[in-house]
């Protein structure tokens, strides 16, 4: 596997298992990740569909389903290459008045 696979996979497999433990997510991992990402595309290091298949790989592992699973099979549609759906969960969120 190429140094920048195993570098993605890396930082996808820590990110993922982050947010599955409930844990937030500052953005600049994520950021960093997608700029890696798009960085091993344009030089031809990878391509978006392998790519995809290696973040599923360790989404799958963090939270036992696929991406497809949880975001739907159009996930790519509305998460455009090289954007991650890596986002921690909504936090609650309680009124502090009555109004």
């Amino acid at each position: 596997m190429e140094p920048l696979h195993e570098e993605l996979e890396h930082r996808w497999q820590s990110m993922f298992a982050a947010l599955a433990r409930g844990e937030d997510l500052p953005p600049g991992c994520r950021l960093r990740a997608e700029g890696m990402a798009e960085a091993a595309v344009l030089l031809g290091a990878a391509n978006c569909d392998e790519l995809d298949e290696i973040m599923d790989k360790c989404y799958q592992a963090a939270f036992g389903r696929r991406l497809t699973d949880d975001f739907g099979e159009d996930w790519r549609s509305y998460s455009p290459f090289p954007e991650n759906p890596a986002m921690a969960r909504r936090a609650p969120v309680y009124p502090s008045t009555a109004d």
